[in-house]
C-alpha cells in the first residue's frame, strides 16, 4: 500500500493538463500625438510653393465666352414634345408626384382621360427651358420636385380636382388655363362656377331681359300719346250733338 500510495503521489505529481490558460498582458500604446518641432515647421512654412501671381488680376480680364452646349438628341426630342404639349393645351396643371403602383398610375390614367385630361412625366430639366420662353414662366418656381403635368385641350377643372380628391399622391400645385395662372385656391374657385353654356344662357336672358324692358320704356309713351289723341279725336267729333240741347235747356 505504501509504494502504491508512493507511485500515485509521483504519478500526480507528473501529470500535466492537455490544455492550459496562459495570459498574456496587453501591449502599450507609445504612438500618441506629439507637437511638430517649431524647427521643423518654420521649415515646412519656408518651403512651402506659392504660385506665381498673375501679372493681370483674373477680375479685369473679360469673360471667356459660353462654350456651346451641345443638347443630347434625345432630351431635344423631349422639349420638342413639351413645347407641341403646351402650344395646343388650354389647361396645363402643375402637380407634386409621390411614388404609385403602376396599376394606380394606369387607373388615374383611366379617369382622366375620360374628361379628355392627360397625365404626362415631365423632367425639369427639360420643362424648365421650355417654360422659360413660353407663356407658362409663371410655373417655374413649381418645378422643384417630381412633377407630372396634367393637360387638356379644353378646361375641365371641376373634373380634375373631383378625380385628384380621391388620389392623394398627386397634389396640385398651380395651374395655366386659358392664359391666366391660377394657384390651388383658385383653381377650386373656378371650379364652383357654372360652366360656359350656363354662362351664356344667363348673359343672353339678362340681355334679353333688358332689351325687353327698354322696348316697352320706350314704347309707353308713344302709345300714351296714341290713346290721348284717339280720345281727343273722338271728343272732338260728338262735340255738336251736345251743345243745342244745352243752349234749349238754358233758354
Amino acid at each position: 500500500m505504501a509504494a502504491l500510495g508512493g507511485g500515485g503521489t509521483r504519478w500526480r505529481r507528473a501529470w500535466l493538463p492537455a490544455l492550459q490558460l496562459l495570459r498574456r498582458g496587453s501591449k502599450a500604446v507609445t504612438r500618441h500625438w506629439k507637437a511638430m518641432h517649431f524647427q521643423r515647421q518654420k521649415l515646412l512654412a519656408l518651403t512651402e510653393y506659392l504660385p506665381p501671381r498673375p501679372a493681370v488680376p483674373p477680375r479685369c480680364l473679360p469673360p471667356d465666352s459660353p462654350r456651346e452646349h451641345r443638347e443630347d438628341g434625345y432630351a431635344r426630342v423631349l422639349r420638342r414634345q413639351a413645347e407641341q404639349t403646351l402650344r395646343d393645351s388650354r389647361m396645363v396643371a402643375v402637380c407634386h408626384y409621390n411614388p404609385m403602383a403602376e396599376e394606380d398610375v394606369a387607373t388615374l390614367r383611366h379617369y382622366l382621360r375620360r374628361h379628355n385630361i392627360h397625365l404626362k412625366f415631365v423632367l425639369n430639366e427639360v420643362m424648365r427651358p421650355v417654360l422659360a420662353q413660353s407663356r407658362y414662366r409663371e410655373l417655374l418656381p413649381l418645378f422643384v420636385c417630381r412633377n407630372v403635368l396634367l393637360v387638356s385641350p379644353e378646361a375641365p377643372a371641376r373634373e380634375m380636382l373631383r378625380v385628384l380628391k380621391g388620389v392623394p399622391q398627386v397634389t396640385l400645385l398651380g395651374a395655366c388655363i386659358d392664359d391666366t395662372i391660377l394657384s390651388r385656391q383658385g383653381v377650386e374657385k373656378l371650379a364652383r362656377l357654372p360652366s360656359l353654356e350656363a354662362s351664356r344662357g344667363q348673359t343672353v336672358a339678362a340681355l334679353s331681359l333688358l332689351a325687353s324692358q327698354t322696348s316697352s320704356l320706350l314704347q309707353r309713351a308713344p302709345a300714351h300719346l296714341t290713346a290721348l289723341l284717339d280720345r281727343h279725336i273722338r271728343e272732338l267729333r260728338g262735340a255738336p250733338e251736345h251743345p243745342p240741347g244745352r243752349g234749349a235747356g238754358n233758354h
